[in-house]
């Protein structure tokens, strides 16, 4: 998974950081159109002190719930982020003022769904650039949460507490080192799939030409 993911990467020449704790923060959509499921997956790899790439995997949803498709704030309709990279655009920061999370610091580009349905559509509606508090947050503070509902108008939202809590750990560490600014990446998961059917050959001791270095994945599964 982690090669398929650095091959997209690399094939749209977005940057991949590799200083160590220097956080790849990346979003991967699923090619489902039904909303209101954790059925995306946030990826959070970086290299150590000893050059070896760490792989963290999050339950997460990219895409707004039902509630806010069918009441959306802005009257031409919910906020779906787009795919692409969005360097230094986020930052730690309070999330609507209540805990710390990644908040948006620099402009993203989203799609407005406006056809207030409960159908997720990523092909119709108005391209949007500039700062629309599309932050990266949790769900609920107990456990995993099962349905989407209001926690996400267009967020990137952590299924489960404890992943998120961890995430905001690794985040702390990266704010020490190289300063309050984060880079996001949404990629699509048939692209990742079209990047394994390509066969590329990547062995356990590297995630991509140039990179060098074994990895270790967790899988966090809740």
């Amino acid at each position: 998974m982690l090669a398929a993911i650095t091959g997209v990467l690399k094939t749209k020449t977005y940057e991949i950081y590799a200083r160590p704790y220097e956080l790849n923060i990346v979003g991967v959509r699923t090619d489902s159109t039904i909303p209101n499921r954790f059925d995306d997956e946030i990826h959070v790899f970086f290299k150590n002190n000893t050059n070896q790439w760490i792989h963290y995997i999050f339950p997460a949803t990219t895409d707004p719930g039902t509630y806010w498709l069918e009441n959306p704030m802005n009257p031409q309709g919910t906020a779906i982020l787009m795919q692409g990279q969005y360097k230094d655009a986020y930052q730690i920061g309070l999330h609507r003022g209540k805990y710390y999370a990644l908040v948006q610091r620099g402009p993203i580009t989203v799609l407005r769904d406006y056809d207030r349905n409960a159908i997720l559509d990523f092909n119709n509606g108005r391209k949007e650039t500039g700062m629309f508090g599309v932050n990266i947050h949790h769900a609920s503070v107990n456990g995993t949460t099962k349905t989407v509902d209001n926690y996400s108008a267009g967020c990137q939202v952590f299924a489960n507490i404890n992943d998120f809590n961890l995430f905001m750990q690794l985040c702390e560490k990266h704010q020490q080192l190289y300063g309050n600014s984060f880079t996001y990446t949404l990629i699509d998961k048939r692209a990742i799939e079209r990047e394994q059917k390509r066969k590329i050959v990547i062995s356990l001791t590297g995630i991509g030409a140039g990179l060098g270095a074994a990895f270790i994945i967790y899988k966090i599964v809740t």
